[in-house]
């Protein structure tokens, strides 16, 4: 199946929360349930999460219309959001959405992100490396991520 990202427009907002938890509660994890709970109790949605996305640049791969994943780049340089929905997982999503924001960054020195223990593999596939490795607390759990960065020049 194709994929084709495009910039978000404002009228995924609800879906792409969705998607976000799907992402996290539904798919294969290595975070237990109560640190997914911990990291996402309930699907983005609402005032807050519009303005969230509207602070930065958002790019959706669709599949036969309908979302399939998504990923932000906030400021210049710092992706922030990168999900993909279950039943789209090892189709080539997450790397035609990279694709987009490392167009998007061209002139920067760098990409860089916080990518949680199921990221970390698709973003090494496209050429980041480990900068370290941390824990974050949320709600009484220790959620582990790894901050990463792929030179740019």
């Amino acid at each position: 199946m194709q994929v084709r990202a495009r910039q978000e427009n404002g009228t995924d907002d609800a879906a792409l929360g969705q998607l976000m938890f799907d992402a996290i509660h539904r798919g294969p994890s290595l975070y237990s349930e109560a640190e997914r709970r911990a990291w996402l109790p309930a699907p983005n949605s609402g005032p807050d999460w519009t303005e969230r996305l509207e602070a930065q640049r958002v790019w959706v791969a669709l599949e036969a219309h309908a979302p399939a994943g998504f990923i932000s780049l906030e400021g210049e340089d710092y992706i922030n959001l990168a999900f993909v929905a279950p039943a789209a997982q090892g189709r080539g999503v997450f790397r035609a959405l990279y694709g987009s924001v490392e167009a998007a960054a061209q002139g920067q020195r760098r990409l860089w992100t916080h990518a949680s223990l199921m990221a970390q593999p698709a973003f090494l596939a496209v050429g980041f490396h480990v900068i370290r490795h941390e824990t974050v607390a949320r709600a009484g759990e220790a959620l582990r991520r790894a901050e990463m960065e792929k030179p740019l020049t």
